[in-house]
């Protein structure tokens, strides 16, 4: 397929991938679901699930193998522009009011998924064909883990943000706590690698090299753009070279932990947090998140609905091997948040929204399996009933957090 012709297929692909994420988000919204979460199973309806199980000659004529290597790094430059915004609104007044709250909340919320997940990995490893041969059980128990614990940052940015909680003590405990768990899986998952690769000073480079752009973007380049938006605020305006500069600096803080390995979206969300807050963040949030939010976030979705075959699950025991997964991912991480939260003093309304919004995995799950299975550390049989659990646990989140919280929520919070 030459470039011309895989420019025409990927505009015919991005056509196709937005009106199917159109059809199912207007499914969606009647049953109270954002319109992320509707995308992310429209990627996995759009997958060798759904499309490719009933209509294999459409599916390999839309999305043939070659032109995954466009739709890939779009899908990851749509991921990179989301965290940046989720940054820009992320309210670090209220962390460090609630930081209490949030570690709490955050240990919790890691500490007791990850042992189950941890157990079910020795189980699996032991007692099934879900991890391939290579892996050791060390690596199957910690990778296991990491993908039990870890929360939908982006996905559970945009709840909160579809729910109408940014800048409220619920939704930014949450946020808090779903970015230190994330950060310290991605650490977990660094180790699994390097010891997949027998390379353990890698894991070491990604930890450190993690810690010290975070000091870096916080502690030097912050204060610098906060001396640099003065002139901006005096002028009242944004200018388009203003505004390009500040993509670049996402767009090198992003590829700067990818090359570390932790994965750009940590890079573009630590960027977003260094913005200076005021009229800078309000333009680079009006400029950038609309087209973001339509237009390249879906084709994250479709790329990782691409991976997941839910048909490998062809047996009632790999299906009850999924219930087991799906009843420890909910009671480990929704049930420890909701305690954690009551144990720092938060209410029991408040506590009960955290636990509902923290057990939603989504984005993060796709992408952290996503790599186990390109590096060979689970099988198609395992990333399809992990995939199942995020979507699961990704869409029980607002019916639940309506049910347990109500409608009636404050806009923001003093």
């Amino acid at each position: 397929m030459t470039n011309l012709q895989l420019a025409v297929h990927f505009f015919f692909q991005i056509g196709a991938i937005l009106i199917v994420c159109q059809i199912v988000g207007l499914v969606g919204r009647r049953a109270g679901q954002p319109q992320v979460v509707s995308e992310m199973l429209a990627g996995v309806l759009l997958g060798p699930s759904l499309l490719g199980l009933f209509l294999p000659a459409v599916s390999a004529k839309l999305f043939p193998p070659e032109t995954l290597r466009v739709l890939f790094p779009v899908s990851q430059l749509g991921l990179a522009a989301y965290m940046f915004v989720v940054g820009l609104e992320f309210r670090m007044d209220i962390v460090r009011r609630q930081l209490r709250s949030a570690v709490a909340v955050s240990i919790a919320g890691m500490a007791a998924p990850f042992v189950l997940g941890a157990a079910l990995g020795w189980y699996f490893h032991g007692h099934t064909s879900l991890f391939p041969a290579k892996t050791s059980l060390v690596e199957a128990m910690l990778f296991l883990g990491a993908s039990m614990c870890i929360t939908a940052f982006p996905m559970l940015a945009r709840i909160i943000h579809f729910k109408r909680l940014t800048g409220t003590t619920m939704g930014t405990v949450a946020i808090g706590a779903g970015a230190i768990n994330d950060a310290a899986a991605w650490g977990l998952l660094a180790i699994v690698l390097a010891s997949f690769d027998g390379n353990f000073a890698g894991a070491a480079w990604n930890i450190g090299g993690g810690v010290g752009f975070v000091a870096v973007a916080l502690l030097v380049v912050r204060p610098l753009l906060a001396r640099w938006a003065r002139g901006i605020e005096a002028r009242g305006q944004l200018s388009d070279g203003e505004f390009v500069a500040c993509l670049a600096l996402m767009a090198l803080a992003a590829g700067f932990t990818d090359w570390i390995g932790l994965h750009a979206v940590f890079g573009a969300f630590i960027m977003g947090i260094a913005m200076p807050r005021g009229l800078v963040t309000k333009e680079l949030i009006a400029r950038i998140q609309p087209l973001t939010v339509a237009l390249l976030l879906p084709l994250f979705f479709t790329y990782s609905g691409l991976n997941t075959q839910i048909g490998l699950l062809d047996s009632a025991y790999l299906w009850g091997m999924t219930g087991l997964i799906l009843v420890a991912a909910i009671g480990g991480k929704g049930v420890a948040c909701w305690l954690a939260a009551r144990a720092t003093g938060l209410s029991n309304r408040e506590s009960l929204g955290i636990g509902t919004l923290m057990n939603a995995r989504g984005l993060m799950e796709l992408i952290i399996i996503n790599i186990g299975l390109q590096r060979g550390i689970i099988t198609p049989a395992l990333f399809a009933t992990l995939v199942i659990m995020a979507v699961v646990t990704t869409l029980m989140a607002s019916p639940l957090f309506e049910l347990l919280v109500g409608r009636h929520r404050p806009a923001t919070e003093a």
